[in-house]
Formats: C-alpha cells, sequence, structure tokens
C-alpha cells in the first residue's frame, strides 16, 4: 500500500478529499500529512446545507492527529468556503475535525479517554501537548456532551455547595441523587445559586421533582420553597449534615473542657479530638479500650458524644411515628444537658423537624453528593488546583457530569 492510500486510511479521509502528499523528518520525529479536494466539488453551506460551488480558500490550517509510531503526525489541509446567498461566506465543515480545533477528532478521542484517567498535565507528558491544549480538549468535550444532553427532571435531586479553596468561595452544585451525576453548577452558595438551575425549569418540571436533600441553609431552603411546588413535603434536611452539625457542638464541648482541664494540669483530652468524632462502631480497634476509660470519666465531652450518638439512631427506624418519638425523647435530653453547643443544634434541629422527618417518607440522603465531593476533591489535588473557577468547573463535568464527551469520529472507529 502507498503511502498516500495508508494515510487516507489512517486518517480516515473521505471524498472528495485525498492525500496529495506525504512528509517525513526523522530528525524532527514528525510526519506531515497535506490533503486536498477534487475540483469542481460543490459543498453545502454550514448553516443552511445547499450546495454552492468553490468561493475561495481559507489559509491553510494543520491539525495534530495521532502519532505515527513515535512521530507526531500533522494533517494539513486548505478547507473551502462558499458564499451562500442567505448567510454570505462561510467555510465548510470538514470530517476529520471539529469547527475552531486544532487536532483532529480521532486525536480528541484518544486524549479525552487519556483525561479520564489521569490530570491534566499527566495528560499533557502522555500526549505531548500543553496544558492549555489539553485543557482545552476537556473543555470542548464538556461543551459538546452538554450540547448533546437532553434537558430533563431530576426526581430525585441533591443541592449541596463545594468550597474552592480558603475564604467564602464556593459553588452550588446540583446532583442527580439515582443517576449519581453533577447536573449544574452555579457560583458562590447564595439564593441566586440555586436560582439559576431552577430558571431552566419550565412550572411542569418543577412539579415532577419528587425529593431534594440538601443541607440546612436557608438560602437555598429559599430558593427550593420559591420554585418547587410543594416543597416543604419534599425537602429532606441530610442526615450527613445533620450529624456534621451535631460532631461540631460535640468538639466545641471538647475545646473548652480541654482548656479547663489544662489550666487544671490534667491532660484526659490530650490527643483525643477524632476519638468523639467516631461513631461506636467505627471506632479503631487499637483505641477501644482507651476510649472506654475516658468514658468513665465523666466527662461532658463524653456526655455530648453519647447524645450525638443518641441523635445517630434516629434514621435506624422504619416506622415514621418511631422515628418521631425517638426524635422527640433525643431533644429533651440535648435541650436538658447544660452544653451550650449542643442545646444550640438541638434547638436548630426542632426548628426544622419536619425536613428532618421527611427523610422517612422519600429515604434519601446526600451519600452520592459526599461521595462525588469526594472525586472532585481528588480532581482538585491531581490539578493542584485550577488556575480559575470556570477551569474547576469544567473538570467537575468533565469527571462527574456523566456526559457524552467523545467527538464523532470516521466510520472506522467505533
Amino acid at each position: 500500500m502507498e503511502d498516500k492510500e495508508l494515510y487516507r486510511h489512517v486518517l480516515g479521509l473521505e471524498k472528495p478529499w485525498r492525500v496529495d502528499r506525504v512528509q517525513l523528518d526523522i530528525r524532527k520525529e514528525r510526519v506531515d500529512v497535506w490533503a486536498v479536494h477534487e475540483e469542481g466539488q460543490r459543498w453545502p453551506c454550514p448553516e443552511c446545507g445547499i450546495d454552492l460551488s468553490v468561493y475561495d480558500h481559507a489559509p491553510e490550517r494543520a491539525w495534530r492527529h495521532l502519532d505515527t509510531c513515535q512521530f507526531k503526525t500533522f494533517l494539513h489541509a486548505r478547507i473551502p468556503r462558499v458564499e451562500c446567498p442567505t448567510h454570505g461566506v462561510k467555510q465548510v465543515k470538514v470530517s476529520w475535525a471539529e469547527e475552531h480545533s486544532r487536532f483532529t477528532a480521532l486525536f480528541e478521542r484518544l486524549a479525552i479517554l487519556v483525561l479520564k484517567e489521569t490530570s491534566i498535565e499527566g495528560a499533557g507528558k502522555v500526549l505531548r501537548i500543553s496544558w492549555d491544549e489539553a485543557s482545552q480538549i476537556m473543555g470542548r468535550a464538556v461543551e459538546r456532551g452538554r450540547k448533546r444532553k437532553c434537558q430533563r427532571v431530576v426526581k430525585k435531586m441533591g443541592v449541596d455547595e463545594k468550597s474552592l479553596g480558603k475564604g467564602h468561595n464556593y459553588l452550588t452544585l446540583i446532583y442527580d441523587l439515582e443517576g449519581t451525576t453533577v447536573e449544574d453548577i452555579e457560583d458562590d452558595r447564595r439564593k441566586e445559586s440555586p436560582d439559576g438551575y431552577f430558571s431552566l425549569l419550565t412550572l411542569r418540571q418543577k412539579a415532577k421533582i419528587e425529593a431534594i436533600a440538601t443541607d440546612i441553609w436557608d438560602p437555598y431552603l429559599a430558593s427550593i420553597l420559591e420554585h418547587v411546588p410543594q416543597s416543604e413535603e419534599k425537602v429532606v434536611f441530610d442526615r450527613y449534615h445533620l450529624m456534621t452539625h451535631m460532631m461540631k457542638a460535640v468538639d466545641a464541648v471538647r475545646k473548652q473542657e480541654h482548656r479547663e482541664l489544662r489550666e487544671e494540669g490534667r491532660d484526659d483530652l490530650t490527643g483525643t479530638k477524632y476519638l468523639w468524632l467516631y461513631s461506636r462502631e467505627n471506632l479503631p480497634e487499637s483505641r477501644r479500650e482507651e476510649f472506654a476509660v475516658l468514658r468513665k470519666k465523666r466527662l461532658r465531652t463524653g456526655r455530648a458524644w453519647a447524645i450525638k450518638e443518641s441523635l445517630r439512631d434516629l434514621w435506624t427506624y422504619q416506622s415514621p411515628a418511631w422515628a418521631l418519638k425517638h426524635f422527640e425523647s433525643w431533644y429533651g435530653w440535648a435541650i436538658r444537658c447544660r452544653l451550650k453547643s449542643v442545646k444550640a443544634v438541638a434547638r436548630m434541629f426542632r426548628k426544622y423537624l419536619k425536613n428532618i422527618m421527611n427523610f422517612f417518607k422519600h429515604r434519601i440522603t446526600n451519600a452520592v453528593s459526599e461521595a462525588l465531593n469526594s472525586t472532585i476533591q481528588t480532581i482538585k489535588k491531581k490539578a493542584c488546583g485550577f488556575r480559575n473557577r470556570e477551569h474547576f468547573k469544567i473538570a467537575i463535568y468533565f469527571h462527574c457530569g456523566g456526559l457524552n464527551l467523545l467527538p464523532v469520529t470516521h466510520k472506522n472507529v467505533g
């Protein structure tokens, strides 16, 4: 098989395009291939599809293709332009690459598969492209995937925040709890953040939302109440976030008591911070004996821990009525415990009791959100942070959006 015919197949060129010449530069480890089209060919307008004769040609462009063994390979061509009576002078589309891309579709396909498995920096090293080029391929993949994704109703959704770093710098993420995907990303964590997502839905679509798991955050609640019909029955304050509030209360008790004990020359609570955050069943085997000794000392921290563990039992009930009885019993204990931070959390939970009890109607949590947040944190670590907010949002959609990212390639590629 001659070089021209070989590279016609390698590049996936289809009529009226053919390979005109192939140039190998061994010193630069590079193969350059020039493609031309048949004379007299008519081309469809990229806007309306009407067949037109060639008006002129754009200047020669080069696209990076899949390597030929160890040699970088580039496809060169001058793309025809047509003059449409409706849309004016337009450059026609080519089958081997998308508009504005400097890479062939086959190269972008490989790059996306590599990016799925490693960081932008790592993909750049493997593919021998720059950080910016890898990032641009990721951005085009996300744009492509989001255009393909049909607008649909997420029946069971999660609304959660993600910190971008130090300070009050957040994103609001909308999750599909059944599909385990990130559906939307909005800036900040204000009321306007989920507003941005809900504004894309019709009233009928909003009415089809069955349940929403979220944290106790008034701006989110205000947005949901405004947009989602019968939201009072649909909002579930997530048990993982509720337990986080409770663990913070326990730690506040520990800090205060630790300071007081240190003033008395005692180190009972030194090095015990994380012990009090464990649940009964997750206590490390190596520290169970130490924890049992601490519990016998009748510390205020021990009392706060016991209240925390009693709250955890709430979600083990199958019957809403029995769960409510358990909450009332727990609340009575918590509100009389003489521990300021625990009492504050108990009052907050009483205020939002209906949304806590909605769990027993819908049986949803933000566990999916927490798992995806773990993935997002890994993305941040791999990339050592992102240069800006938009890059980070693109990376989240790329890895967690459940999108069809791959470009259309010629028929020989599945």
